[in-house]
């Protein structure tokens, strides 16, 4: 049940990322759910070292720290996707 979690955890995350962020993102849905994990886990990282990793009630800070880190992953990730498989993707296009 835990991975069950984290994939729905992730791929909320990335796509909220996804509209946070200004402009058009290429990456699947797939890297995005992959993206937003890492946040989810780069998050919870964060917010343990800054001390508000377990509060009382609803953790928003924690996910505060989560979704900025999901943003943060999402936006670079999708950058380096473009950067590697983008070109590619165009060439593609353009032989066909």
């Amino acid at each position: 049940m835990g991975w069950l979690w984290a994939i729905i955890v992730g791929l909320v995350l990335g796509l909220i990322a996804k509209a946070v962020i200004p402009g058009k993102q290429h990456s699947p849905l797939w890297l995005t759910t992959i993206f937003g994990m890492l946040g989810a886990i780069v998050g919870n990282a964060v917010a343990r070292a800054a001390g508000v990793a377990s509060t009382r009630g609803i953790d928003w800070s924690r996910h505060f720290f989560q979704l900025v880190a999901a943003i943060i992953i999402v936006f670079v990730g999708d950058m380096a996707y473009m950067a590697l498989w983008g070109n590619k993707k165009r060439q593609d296009a353009r032989q066909a």
